[in-house]
């Protein structure tokens, strides 16, 4: 094995010189290097713009530049920070927005994931397994209380040296992109057939890594009293006496190909087990989700970390690594000495987080090389904010906000100055394209249409289940309340021209034709105060002039239903987005005053009917 010292995971780019601290050359992971070690590398400066200069271009120098020319393979070669420095694209957001442009095909089309972190750790030969310790569907999800349960949904804090150690450990760790395999064992060799390649690993440390990749995952929605994992680790423990035999000669490790497959579960004719299965969890992924597997742990028999990206084409349900039976797409492997385990967590972390943001995510999925996930790397790190340190409680959790913010920001092309343009800027106020004016005829509706069209059934269907009863009658109730209470006071304003029964039918035959016609079957119609309010004035009208009340109220409802197809017609109600929460507020003003004023109102109709006797003879009263 070599003994040259470890550089994955330590943040440097070219430049023309490089900056020494005089006080100490050690890394991250205190890794002391040579002066001639240090030529041709590049200062990193944060938070400041650099004008450009005329730069010289070095030969890399020292035993790991050379061992990693050796490398073949476009996928697998380390490019230099020169080259991916000086491309055609002077922005990581730039050569983002490049590849986001290019066309999609049937295998890099973009798909919800779901991310689940396990590691391991094995040391003095011990038997170990992989244990879940955390998963992202959107926001992280930790095993707490002793790995009892889960923990709710929380925006991820990352520290920055993590992000900055996961972007080195992808410029100088194995890439494999549209790589095709059928089971974990297939994705280990080529794993390791990449190491071994390098000169990174023996024949022994192969075996021994192999062993550890294949090892059974633990997931947290298993049952405890499981007899399956004990006879599994007594097949393990015996496997691992007869090693030293077979350590000598790695072909007679071929026949327990077939065993390591039953025993991952990820045999042609394996089928995923549904009652190890959290249904109630499984029912949260998106239809056509796939699945990012990040394996980190710590192996006492290695000297240096071994990294891997790899990307399956297509994606493999590999049965037993994930919690829940949906195809794998990505994997990110980090293994690495005794000592640095909180150090590979957050690594780990780290590449599971940035595989749920929108722009990477899209990123990972259109990759060509690596340097298209370098500059998805770097875009977020241009979005990334930094909080200074005791001024902020790591330990604090951020709930998860209610509405997420739009990323589309993040995709457009920026002027010179680096701020949105001015159009698109204004086009990105707007809270969604349902708000939105399309400039034809009735276009409005036909895009409500189209959007709506793919879920009408389900809306429908997804209520036939004993879980909406409660729904059912909570509705009922909320809309039947308000339909009687103005029913009522409709027939004394109207004289019993519009009463209770009247309003009950009219809200039930427009309540039925809405639901179904306008794609909201959970809006309450009725009766409210403002139109308690119209229909009194409107009354007193027709009195007065001698009118038919009814007949003046069909024709309103007529020119009502006109002005409200002419609105349709020409997208009026993308106007609804300047409305201010003052206008509700106002409303709902109104209707709490016209109801106090009613119940005023009643107290003096009936101190007119019923008036108080104030002259009554108290020496004649009786008591019954």
């Amino acid at each position: 094995m070599s003994k040259e010292p470890d550089s994955l995971l330590s943040y440097q780019r070219a430049d023309e010189e490089a900056v020494v601290d005089q006080g100490g050359t050690s890394s991250v992971l205190n890794i002391h290097y040579e002066k001639e070690e240090l030529e041709g590398h590049r200062a990193l400066y944060v938070g400041v713009r650099m004008p450009r200069q005329s730069h010289r271009h070095h030969r890399p120098h020292g035993s790991r530049h050379r061992r990693r020319e050796r490398r073949s393979g476009s996928n697998t070669s380390a490019p230099s920070e020169e080259a991916y420095r000086t491309g055609s694209h002077d922005t990581p957001s730039q050569r983002v927005q490049s590849i986001l442009g290019t066309e999609e095909d049937a295998e890099h089309e973009a798909h919800d994931l779901f991310t689940e972190l396990d590691e391991i750790c094995v040391r003095d030969g011990k038997d170990a397994e992989w244990k879940e310790t955390a998963r992202w569907l959107k926001f992280e999800e930790d095993v707490e209380d002793g790995g009892e349960r889960w923990s709710k949904p929380y925006v991820a804090t990352l520290s920055l040296h993590s992000l900055f150690e996961l972007r080195s450990c992808l410029i100088n760790g194995t890439v494999l992109l549209d790589m095709r395999a059928d089971c974990i064992e297939e994705i280990a060799d080529m794993v390791l057939d990449q190491q071994e390649a390098s000169h990174e690993l023996d024949d022994s440390a192969r075996v021994k890594v192999r062993e550890a990749l294949l090892k059974r995952h633990k997931h947290q929605n298993e049952k405890k009293k499981n007899l399956i994992p004990m006879v599994r680790s007594i097949t393990e423990g015996a496997r691992k006496q007869s090693e030293p035999v077979l350590a000598g000669n790695t072909a007679l490790l071929q026949p327990n190909a077939l065993n390591a497959e039953h025993k991952n579960g990820s045999a042609p004719d394996a089928h995923p087990d549904l009652s190890k299965v959290d249904m109630h969890f499984m029912k949260k992924i998106p239809e056509g989700a796939e699945a990012s597997n990040v394996l980190v742990g710590e192996l006492d028999f290695l000297e240096r970390p071994i990294v891997a990206f790899v990307r399956l084409s297509p994606a493999v349900l590999l049965t037993g690594l994930t919690e829940v039976p949906i195809p794998t797409r990505f994997l990110f492997i980090l293994l690495g000495p005794n000592g640095k385990a909180q150090q590979y967590h957050e690594i780990g972390r780290s590449m599971a987080t940035i595989m749920t943001d929108e722009i990477f995510h899209d990123v990972a999925y259109k990759a060509k090389d690596r340097n298209d996930l370098l500059a998805g790397i770097d875009e977020f790190l241009d979005q990334v904010t930094v909080l200074p340190p005791g001024e902020w409680d790591p330990s604090i959790r951020i709930e998860p906000p209610k509405n997420v913010p739009s990323q589309e920001k993040r995709k457009m092309p920026a002027v010179s100055n680096g701020s949105v343009c001015p159009a698109e800027e204004e086009q990105a106020e707007h809270h969604g394209p349902e708000l939105q004016r399309t400039g034809r005829l009735f276009g409005g509706l036909i895009m409500d249409i189209k959007r709506k069209a793919p879920f009408y059934l389900s809306d429908y269907r997804d209520g036939l289940s004993l879980q909406c009863v409660a729904s059912f009658l909570f509705l009922y109730c909320a809309c039947m309340s308000p339909v009687i209470t103005f029913g009522g006071l409709l027939g004394e304003a109207t004289e019993g021209r519009i009463s209770a029964i009247e309003s009950l039918l009219g809200a039930s035959m427009t309540g039925v034709a809405y639901s179904l016609f306008a794609g909201q079957p959970l809006t309450i119609l009725g009766s409210t105060g403002p139109v308690l309010v119209f229909e009194k004035i409107l009354f007193r009208f027709c009195r007065d002039y001698g009118l038919s009340y009814l007949s003046l109220r069909t024709c309103i409802g007529l020119w009502t239903a006109f002005l409200c197809l002419l609105l349709v017609a020409t997208d009026a109600s993308s106007l609804v987005c300047y409305i201010t929460r003052f206008t509700e507020e106002a409303f709902a003003a109104l209707i709490c005053l016209i109801f106090i004023y009613e119940a005023l109102e009643k107290l003096f109709h009936l101190r007119e009917v019923y008036p108080f006797n104030g002259h009554s003879d108290l020496d004649k009263l009786t008591l019954a």
